[in-house]
């Protein structure tokens, strides 16, 4: 069964991306590499902070909108409740090329 993912990434300043994939790794990737222009390239969000899965595309969608909805402070308790040291969850993941190509 396909597995979405809902994610929020940050930067050094501690500025906010939320958002929603089927391929968690690819898509961290993409943003570490600034793989395409936008507001995560601009501010260099390359941190994985959060994520939840869920195997509902629809779900996970609506999680996103619903996240994006809130105010800055609950979405940072959203973090601090599973990562409250603000580490990036990523950061032993090896990512290289190989996984951009996957599930494209």
């Amino acid at each position: 069964m396909k597995q979405y993912y809902v994610y929020i990434m940050t930067n050094r300043s501690r500025t906010l991306y939320t958002g929603v994939t089927n391929n968690l790794e690819r898509r961290v990737y993409e943003h570490k590499h600034k793989v395409n222009p936008g507001f995560t390239s601009k501010y260099n969000i390359d941190q994985l902070v959060y994520y939840e899965e869920t195997n509902s595309i629809h779900v996970a969608i609506a999680r996103e909108k619903e996240i994006k909805s809130w105010l800055r402070r609950r979405k940072i308790e959203l973090i601090e409740s599973k990562n409250p040291h603000w580490h990036d969850l990523s950061a032993d993941w090896r990512l290289d090329g190989s996984i951009f190509y996957q599930d494209r």
